[in-house]
């Protein structure tokens, strides 16, 4: 007889997703539960299994850079890694993303703004998942934070490297 323990996250995150076996929880805009990073399941395209592969490694640097040993394993005793203040990514469209930090109350919902803020008296480019990520760890600098490029650096199987040409 084997036993199999319940889905401890009830509907505020997709079990059977093939995001979830990457530890990515596919929640709405705004989970209950409070995951390092999540993929908003409203989003108008799915990622490719590149952008999963960095959003799994987006959460596999906070989990490193935060945590110590004893409590990733603690972490890992759950399906998925609950402890933080949840950053939800949004696709758009191909190459088009947005996040959002599930504490904002006012200002837009997505940084960057949706396509949709979009008029004919302003231009929004997309924005890569890296770019979003880029600007999420550049706090008051005009480059993101040293440890995560080092970790972009140390991952080229999963971040392209820097290419000074690249659209953001």
């Amino acid at each position: 007889m084997t036993t199999t323990t319940p889905w401890p996250f009830g509907a505020d995150a997709d079990e059977h997703d093939p995001l979830t076996a990457l530890r990515i929880p596919v929640t709405s805009w705004s989970p209950s539960w409070r995951y390092i990073a999540a993929f908003d399941r409203a989003s108008e395209e799915r990622p490719t299994d590149a952008e999963a592969a960095m959003l799994a490694s987006y959460i596999e640097e906070y989990k490193e850079y935060f945590f110590n040993d004893w409590y990733k394993a603690v972490l890992l005793q759950r399906p998925l890694d609950v402890d933080a203040v949840t950053r939800v990514f949004h696709k758009w469209g191909p190459d088009d993303w947005s996040y959002r930090l599930v504490t904002w109350r006012n200002g837009p919902q997505w940084a960057p703004p949706g396509p949709h803020f979009a008029s004919s008296y302003s231009q929004r480019a997309p924005y890569r998942l890296e770019a979003v990520m880029d600007r999420i760890h550049t706090l008051g600098e005009d480059q993101p934070a040293r440890r995560w490029q080092k970790w972009k650096a140390s991952h080229p199987d999963v971040f392209s490297p820097a290419d000074e040409t690249a659209r953001p």
